[in-house]
């Protein structure tokens, strides 16, 4: 995993941009990955871990009326976990994580329901407006299992996004950044 968030990195650092992350479920591990890269702190500003639904409210701003009507696990609270986040963080990119990892059900959500966001720019203006996109995954496995496909899936919806926004101009960038070699 470490490779994906070593290229997040990499790709984020090349553009002078940064990222925040919202966890729930994943409780650090997003954040853990990250900093596992030497030269993190470039490009990653630092985290949230929002495991209790008043933090996700009162920290991140998910909206009470969402939290109240439809629990922690839901699409629409990984958006506004994510766009808090890079709110709340001062970054340019917003990830986060909610979801059941077990051993019990949720907010009447199955074991291995997760939903992961990311928020950024907007293409079109590349400013500050949001620009997100959320992924509802179903996981099998043991609670490490579904915590750490979480993790993967995070940094590579994020990966993934990053490398569609500008296809084939980074690698060139950073090229020229490290005197062409």
């Amino acid at each position: 995993m470490t490779s994906t968030a070593a290229e997040v990195l990499r790709l984020l650092t090349v553009r002078g941009e940064t990222l925040a992350v919202a966890e729930s479920l994943t409780g650090g591990l997003v954040a853990a990955e990250l900093a596992a890269v030497p030269g993190a702190s470039k490009a990653f500003r630092g985290s949230v871990t929002a495991y209790a639904t008043d933090l996700k409210r009162d920290v991140l701003g998910v909206d009470a009326t969402l939290l109240d009507q439809r629990g922690a696990v839901d699409p629409q609270v990984a958006a506004q976990m994510a766009a808090g986040a890079r709110r709340v963080l001062g970054a340019d990119w917003g990830i986060s994580t909610t979801g059941v990892a077990g051993p019990e059900p949720q907010d009447g959500q199955s074991v291995g329901t997760v939903f992961i966001a990311v928020d950024g720019p907007s293409e079109a203006t590349h400013e500050r407006a949001p620009g997100g996109k959320v992924s509802a995954l179903r996981l099998n496995g043991s609670r490490t299992e579904i915590r750490m496909e979480s993790v993967r899936s995070v940094l590579a919806l994020l990966l993934e996004r990053l490398v569609s926004e500008h296809p084939g101009n980074d690698r060139a960038q950073d090229t020229e950044q490290n005197g062409g070699f």
